[in-house]
């Protein structure tokens, strides 16, 4: 079963692609992210609402919305993007080749996970998918004045990180003038819109100094994440599986919860949840442990710990349903990492919960009745 629903999954992933690439969507992401990734502005939202303003929409237009929609997706660039991007497909069944990857030293792992953190392409991805990266990346040298990078070339692939020495970016303009653009040290990285499209390079980068880059191409990048979206989909379906007011959720749409969780960690004492504040989220612990806390009664008498709280254990759910005031306290003891999922996004991504539950009539009396009896 489970084969068979990620197979749904790639069905939908491969309608979603061939919808951007006709609509011309993928041309103005690429040209987006290629002029990000190459400035690497402060303000990247202002960057790009001002970077698709002057380059896709004509401000002088007259205001009428099919105008608008047609500078926005030029018919020649709608033609020219087929051979000029292109999404290769992952093959599931291939293996990272581990004895290209090369080893590593504390330092040499601790810069490659400060560029992943600081890179807009990953600094979403959390630490053991950023470890995961860092142990397949292969070391290249180059001498001072050698090529790294050559702007046009069709083939281009890698991603990399400096991890000693310099690196100078140059960009060739339509008028034919060539300029530097920007100046690489140790820790920075540059090729990065190559792991996503395979378009032609945007820019030149060659060593100023001797150089030490940590490389991955796009294949292994993709491997990479795609084993480790499964991985984190079998582990929180898993979690999910047990929590009563899911129950009655079909597979595909345990899925779909299991895609939507977000992870979050805590550290040691931090109070997650606080007994009488409203809450509308729902979390289950991935890593470590965390103790519950009630006030019996109404007097303002000390807490008391009523519970622990492990590896897969959740709480919150009732959140899901309802925004009463929190029944106790949660407070992590150590460092802890889980993931969580509130009502908004959960009623985005399968719709209102009380629905679901009515499946299911004996669940949804039980939780009303639990609901009704917090004080």
């Amino acid at each position: 079963m489970a084969s068979h629903n990620f197979s749904i999954s790639i069905d939908v992933q491969e309608n979603m692609i061939a919808y951007l690439d006709d609509s011309g969507v993928n041309n103005i992401l690429r040209d987006l992210l290629a002029d990000i990734c190459l400035n690497k502005p402060k303000k990247p939202v202002e960057y790009m609402i001002n970077f698709l303003q002057d380059k896709y929409i004509d401000k002088d237009n007259n205001n009428n919305n099919e105008e608008i929609i047609e500078h926005v997706v030029p018919k020649k660039i709608l033609r020219k993007r087929r051979n000029a991007v292109s999404a290769e497909p992952v093959d599931l069944d291939s293996n990272i080749d581990m004895s290209i990857c090369s080893p590593k030293d504390e330092d040499q792992k601790n810069r490659i996970e400060k560029a992943l953190i600081n890179n807009i392409l990953f600094n979403h991805l959390d630490e053991n998918e950023r470890n995961e990266l860092c142990n397949v990346m292969k070391q290249e040298n180059f001498k001072a004045g050698e090529t790294i990078i050559e702007q046009g070339d069709p083939i281009g692939n890698h991603f990399y990180i400096v991890d000693e020495g310099e690196c100078e970016i140059f960009k060739t303009f339509e008028n034919g003038t060539t300029e530097k653009v920007q100046h690489v040290e140790t820790g920075g990285s540059f090729g990065e819109l190559a792991l996503i499209y395979n378009t032609p390079r945007a820019a030149t980068v060659k060593a100023g100094t001797e150089v030490t880059l940590f490389s991955i191409n796009r294949g292994a990048y993709r491997r990479v994440l795609m084993d480790a979206t499964i991985k984190k989909r079998k582990l929180f379906e898993g979690f999910l599986d047990k929590v009563p007011i899911l129950s009655s959720l079909q597979k595909y749409e345990r899925l779909t919860v299991a895609d939507a969780l977000e992870p979050i960690e805590f550290n040691d004492g931090q109070v997650i949840v606080q007994q009488g504040d409203p809450g509308d989220t729902f979390y289950i612990i991935v890593e470590g442990e965390a103790r519950v806390e009630q006030i019996q009664g109404e007097d303002g008498s000390e807490p008391q710990e009523v519970a622990r709280l492990k590896s897969s254990d959740y709480f919150g759910e009732i959140a899901l349903l309802t925004n009463r005031p929190r029944a106790a306290t949660v407070i992590s003891v150590g460092n802890i990492k889980c993931v969580k999922l509130d009502r908004d996004r959960f009623n985005r991504v399968l719709g209102p919960c009380e629905e679901i539950l009515r499946r299911n009539m004996e669940e949804y009396n039980r939780y009303m009745e639990i609901i009704k009896n917090i004080p």
